[in-house]
This record gives structure tokens, sequence and C-alpha cells, in this order.
């Protein structure tokens, strides 16, 4: 059982939880932006920079977030060697799932053939070249990118590998200064309250970026694309929602014993927050959260989900496989299973150094396509229209998929409180989302590596 696990008391369960209102709110104003988006799709693209604005004050707090979360869960942790098990353990496992992704995709592709019947015109085939222009560099670019240009700088910039190294070596530098870094760690304790606190009150605007975002969504894209590219969007839509109730729902119930549908439920609010916003990023600093409340250890969560947020990308896997089938059949060339293995390969690999980046999907797509078979680029522009609403079932299935990983690996490492998962998933234990953190003295104690961090990880 982990001891860096969240032990502190819940909110009684019978105390009001004002936010109920406030996601009601959210499905109104997603219903709201819909009606919108049909009634008025001029006025409603204008509405596009609300939505922007409040994915934006989101992604204001992922840096200090992550950066607070990994430093207090390596830092009163002594064994840095447990540190770098727990991450081997999440890579080996991202590419393990990636690769179980893409077969999923290319079965399910080959099956249905989504792009027969599709035709290219002229108007479209530029698209393709220009998205390929904006995908990421080679994996020494990407690999030199992690480093930051300052040590400030990893927390301006837009990458959250370099929040990831940097907090990582200062969780390391803590450990090594033992008694003399526990001021700094109950500061950086301080600190995260702080920053949770904030992204508590950021919440309370979601109904206005949601109703910013689906609308203009709505209104760009329209009935006509919607009718005419329904088969693929179903098609990756079913093929999202068996990977995760068949593929994640059985290795949740055999490894943690836990039902899929109990921690999906666990997680609506996080969801509902995707949808309403297309961006995945809206609800990252939340999970984080969550699976601490949940009973996961503090420095599985803080390794496992931003690292996972850059490499399980499993509802990308799915899309690129699905994709690159339906614009081959909707240019009438057909790609054989060699060559078909050979460029979702390539693009499991491109997928990663994109991580983070706008558009990275569609721009991962055109690059792969380029790069093993150029003359499927100037179908690109044939899914350009529906990449939206594709966008939010990947950034929906590697959200579930990065909230599977973290409960995975806190149970091989034995960093899961089970009893404590049990009464959090039943309500016994409602997560505070006021302050989003279990907000008592024992949780200050647990983050001072005299109060118990050197037994922390011992047995795993």
């Amino acid at each position: 059982m982990a001891s860096t696990a969240r032990t502190a008391p819940a909110a009684p369960a019978g105390k009001r939880d004002r936010t109920h209102y406030l996601y009601i709110a959210v499905i109104i104003a997603v219903l709201l932006g819909i009606a919108v988006g049909f009634a008025a799709p001029d006025f409603a693209k204008e509405l596009k920079p609300i939505g922007t604005g409040f994915v934006s004050l989101i992604k204001m707090m992922i840096s200090p977030i992550i950066f607070c979360t990994i430093v207090l869960g390596v830092g009163s942790v002594r064994k840095a060697a447990q540190v770098g098990k727990v991450g081997g353990l999440a890579l080996g496992y991202f590419i393990a799932m990636s690769f179980v992704a893409l077969a999923i995709g290319l079965v399910v592709g080959n099956i249905i053939h989504p792009g027969s019947g599709m035709h290219l015109t002229e108007a479209v085939k530029g698209v393709g070249h220009e998205q390929a222009a904006k995908a990421a560099e080679g994996p020494v670019d990407f690999l030199l990118g992690i480093i930051p240009t300052t040590f400030v700088s990893a927390f301006t910039s837009e990458t959250v590998l370099q929040t990831l190294l940097v907090a990582l070596l200062v969780g390391f530098a803590l450990q090594a200064m033992g008694r003399s870094g526990e001021p700094i760690l109950r500061g950086v304790e301080h600190i995260q309250k702080l920053v949770f606190r904030v992204l508590g009150m950021i919440m309370w605007a979601a109904p206005i970026g949601a109703f910013g975002a689906m609308a203009a969504v709505i209104g760009e894209t329209g009935m006509d694309a919607l009718k005419a590219l329904v088969t693929i969007m179903l098609g990756f839509y079913v093929t999202c929602l068996l990977f995760v109730v068949v593929v994640l729902g059985t290795l949740t119930k055999l490894v943690a014993k836990v039902s899929i549908f109990q921690l999906l439920k666990y997680l609506g609010r996080e969801f509902l927050l995707i949808v309403s916003t297309s961006s995945s990023e809206s609800a990252l600093p939340r999970l984080i959260a969550k699976m601490e409340h949940l009973g996961v250890g503090r420095p599985v969560v803080g390794i496992t989900v931003p690292t996972g947020y850059s490499f399980n990308l499993d509802g990308t896997m799915i899309y690129l496989t699905m994709a690159s089938l339906f614009i081959a059949d909707a240019m009438d060339q057909p790609m054989g299973i060699g060559q078909q293995i050979g460029l979702l390969l390539f693009m499991m690999v491109a997928s990663k150094g994109a991580a983070g980046v706008s558009g990275s999907g569609i721009a991962v797509l055109a690059s792969g396509l380029q790069s093993h078979k150029p003359a499927l680029v100037d179908g690109v522009g044939l899914i350009i229209g529906i990449d939206r609403f594709m966008s939010e079932a990947r950034a929906v299935t590697n959200f579930a998929g990065n909230a599977v990983a973290t409960l995975l690996i806190g149970t091989w490492t034995g960093e899961v409180d089970k009893d404590r998962v049990n009464r959090v998933l039943a309500g016994e234990l409602p997560f505070d989302e006021k302050t989003l953190l279990d907000d008592d003295e024992d949780d200050a104690r647990a983050a001072v590596p005299e109060q118990g961090g050197e037994k922390e990880l011992a047995k795993a």
C-alpha cells in the first residue's frame, strides 16, 4: 500500500457541492453553442476567441501544477532509483499500448473502408502540403527541445516535457539535500495549494468558454461536412469506444480490480470539459489532482500523467490509422498491409515529437503521408473539415488512457491505496472541488521526508 497516496479525509458527503450547478451550466452552454453555430454560423465563428481564451487560462496553470506535483512526489522519496523505475515502466507501457491502438485502427479501417465513394477536388489539394509543413522536426530537434533555454523559461514555454525535466532535477536535488531541503518542500506544498485554488477560480468561467468553443466549431464545420464524412466519424468514435471499454477496461479489471465504468464516472466532469472545449489540456491539471485523491502515490501521478500527456496517445494512434486508410481509399490508391504498417510505425514515432503542438494530429498525418506516399498528401484536405470533431474523440481517448495508465502503474509499483480507491469510486470520499486538494495537516507532513519519506516506495 502506498504511503505517498492521499490519506486526508475528504469533505463531508452531506455538504452541498456548488460546483454541481457549474457543470450543469457547462452542459447548457454547450447546447446553446451548438444552436448558435447552426442558426448563425458567421456570428458563431466570431466567438472562437472566447473558447480560446478559456483554454489559455487553463494552459497557464499546467506548468506550475506539474512542477509542484513532481517536486513534492520525487523530493519526498529517499530512493531515487524507484523514480526511474516508475518512469521506465510508464514508457514501456505507453509504447505497448500505442501498438495495440494502431492494430485496432488497422483492423477496423480495413473492414469498413471509410473513404470509399469520396471524390477529391482541386480546392482541397493544397491543404495537406500546408499541414505537412507544420509537423514537428526530427527526433534530435525534439530531444534538444526538451531542454529549456533557461531554468525559468520552462514555465513560460508550451512544452510540458521542459517543465517535467526541471521538476525532476529539482526533486532529485531536494532528495540529496535531506533535512535542509524540508523547508523548501513545505514552501512548494503551499504554492501547490495556491495554484490549485487559482485553478478552481478559473473553472467558474468554464460555461462561457464552452459556449464560445462549441459555437465556433459548429459554425466553421456546418452540416455539409458532417453528412459527407459521417462514415469515418462514426467508425472512429466506435473504435475509440471499443478501445476504452474492451482494452482499457479489461486491463483495469484484471490489474487494479476496478470497473472502467466507475473510473470514467469519477472523471465525468473532466470528460465534459474536454468535449466542450475541444482541448485535453483543459482537464490535465484536474487529472493530476483527481488521481492523487483517488489514492495513487504522488511520484506515480507526477511522472505518469505529464509523460503520458506527451507519449501515451492512444486516440491519436487510432486516428492516424483510420485517417490514412480513409485518404487512400478516397483517392483510389489503397495500400497493402506492408505499406500500412510501415507508414503507421513512422507516424507513431513522429506523433511523440508533435505532442502539445496545436493541430498536431493532422500535421503528423500529413508529414507521414508525405514521407511514405506523397501522392496521398493531397487527400488530407478531405478530412480537415471534421478534424475538430475527431480531435475531441482523440482527446477523450488519450485522457482515458492516461487515467488508466496512472492507476495501473501505481498498482504494479505498489503505490495505490486500494481501500481508498474503492471508497472514492463508491462516492464515500468525494473530491473537493473548491481546493482540488485533500487539505489537512497529514498531507503537509506527507511531503516531508522525515515524516515517512524514507519508507515511501520501499516495499515496491
